[in-house]
């Protein structure tokens, strides 16, 4: 979990005041525990504008929830709809930034997150409207699988998310951000030295 709030912390801070932002499922649902005085308008793709911080445990209502299925509150002026209302805001183009998991992103930034070959598919959900639509796309995601395998890849092996490619990926160990279809270091978040970043990434980038 620490690594997860370590994610969510920093990409935090690539936010720009009063902006829109989807949350997809996973690391990003953590963002609205850490905004701090940060004003943002955040939106989840099952009908809500106006996510607010996970609620006390006396207070959780599961009829209020994320698209992680986790319990949220709704901030002041916050409003409900329903997923036509969500889902022409997103491909309306009026989500400044998603913030999304990934299963793997490629060295162009070409994002899988929605399906693993051979594995059971539950629904595509709002991954590729989201790839498609918004303004931005941030991935949050932890730097290797739980089998130790690289998420963060030279070509796709799953099924891809769509043609439009992330603009940045955050880690526990790095921020890349993506310029011409290239990957580039731009900051190292852990310990790790270049080497052993490289090591674990299974995909080509620059640095300084």
């Amino acid at each position: 979990m620490e690594k997860r709030i370590k994610i969510s912390k920093r990409i935090i801070e690539e936010f720009k005041e009063g902006e829109t932002v989807n949350l997809g499922v996973g690391i990003p649902t953590l963002i609205p525990d850490y905004l701090g005085d940060k004003k943002l308008y955040l939106q989840s793709e099952n009908g809500l504008l106006g996510i607010g911080p996970t609620p006390p445990e006396e207070d959780i209502n599961m009829e209020l929830i994320s698209a992680s299925k986790k319990p949220i509150t709704m901030d002041v002026g916050a409003s409900l709809f329903d997923s036509s209302d969500s889902f022409a805001m997103i491909r309306g183009g009026h989500i400044n930034v998603a913030v999304l998991g990934a299963l793997q992103v490629d060295e162009t930034g070409e994002i899988a997150n929605w399906a693993v070959p051979g594995a059971t598919i539950l629904g595509v959900g709002g991954a590729m409207d989201l790839v498609a639509g918004a303004q931005r796309i941030i991935i949050a995601t932890l730097h290797t699988a739980k089998n130790g395998e690289p998420k963060i890849v030279e070509k796709l092996t799953f099924p891809s998310s769509g043609v439009r490619k992330a603009d940045m990926i955050v880690t526990e160990h790095a921020v890349f951000k993506f310029k011409d279809n290239k990957m580039e270091l731009v900051e190292i978040l852990s310990d790790v030295t270049i080497e052993e970043l490289k090591e674990i990434t299974g995909a080509k980038f620059s640095h300084s």
